[in-house]
């Protein structure tokens, strides 16, 4: 085997809820949830990704499962590392991470401050980089969704990850005006267990919300109210309970992050050049991460926006495949002052 096939450049999606890492060559080998479950006693790491996972909620009393990542930046800087470093020799499979260190981009919030950006630089070397880059995640995700962003032509793209949803116009390989808000996927999910609490006197886990949100979820009015039982535990008697929650119920619970989300977009409309703004009117917004796939949220910004809103091919993967792609341009990359206009001069 020649000596190039052992460096192996790498693209990570360090997302709140998710990690994707996509190998340079090979496109998106590692998709996990941004999990890790630890001994509080012996501080061993018992599970990451997936098998942590499925211990949310169900954990003895010595072993604490946590996301180490919050609103799209580090909340725990030695457990992001442990996590990356897995994720990372995953991605290598065989191949010794300390024989050939890779080069890594990493994709980072818009909003992200230079403390929190040098955080994402070190815990990635300490995980294994020979050298680490970020990327503005909004950037990437435009990449990742197709738009021309290396051309003299506006692009909207709006990013709804777990902790955070970006909102950047995108104009020959910069960032023209963005917006970062701490309103996604994570505060959906919050939202739906409070109203049931509220409503309800019913606690429920962050997973069964999540699976709230994808079954029944709805932005805007409900053309179908369909119905969903969910168990939990009464805070009334203590004891378990199950009841019957409507999408119109979920959809009210949702509303508040929906007028966040809408709001972020037409601030960075207000923002944007004359002349950007005529090309976003021709070409519509593009909506990319899990949280575009929240049903009816498409038409419920256009309808607020009077433009056109699509929803990328691939939403869950736009960010990493962006982040990937962004690899070839590596030797060309820049930072300008202002951390969200990151980019690559072609």
């Amino acid at each position: 085997m020649g000596l190039l096939n052992w460096s192996q450049d790498l693209g990570i999606d360090l997302g709140t809820a998710n990690t994707l890492v996509y190998v340079k060559g090979k496109g998106i080998i590692v998709r996990e949830p941004s999990v890790i479950a630890k001994n509080i006693q012996t501080g061993e790491v018992e599970a990451v990704g997936n098998a942590a996972r499925n211990m949310i909620g169900r954990t003895p009393g010595n072993i604490s499962v946590v996301r180490p990542m919050k609103d799209g930046v580090i909340a725990d800087y030695d457990t992001t590392a442990i996590m990356m470093r897995y994720y990372m020799k995953k991605a290598m499979r065989k191949r010794s991470l300390f024989a050939s260190k890779p080069s890594v981009i990493i994709c980072v919030p818009s909003g992200i401050t230079k403390v929190e950006e040098r955080a994402v630089i070190d815990a990635t070397k300490q995980a294994g980089a020979k050298e680490a880059f970020t990327i503005a995640e909004p950037f990437a995700a435009a990449i990742g969704a197709g738009l021309p962003v290396w051309e003299p032509t506006g692009s909207m793209i709006v990013d709804i990850g777990g902790g955070t949803t970006e909102v950047a116009v995108v104009s020959l390989g910069g960032i023209v005006t963005s917006q970062s808000i701490r309103t996604a996927g994570d505060n959906m999910d919050e939202a739906i267990a409070q109203f049931i609490r509220k409503h309800y006197k019913l606690m429920i886990g962050e997973r069964s919300a999540e699976s709230i949100k994808m079954d029944i979820g709805c932005a805007g009015k409900v053309e179908e109210n369909k119905e969903m039982e969910i168990r939990g535990r009464d805070l009334l008697t203590g004891l378990p309970k199950t009841i019957t929650i409507t999408a119109e119920e979920i959809a009210e619970s949702l509303k508040p992050a929906i007028e966040d989300i809408i709001e972020a977009v037409k601030t960075t409309l207000e923002k944007t050049p004359p002349e950007l703004s005529a090309d976003i009117i021709d070409r519509g917004i593009v909506l990319a991460g899990g949280g575009a796939m929240l049903e009816n949220l498409d038409h419920v910004i256009s309808d607020e926006t009077k433009i056109p809103v699509f929803l990328a091919e691939d939403p869950l993967e736009c960010v990493a495949i962006g982040t990937g792609k962004a690899l070839d341009y590596m030797k060309h990359f820049k930072t300008s002052p202002d951390v969200s206009s990151r980019q690559f001069v072609e």
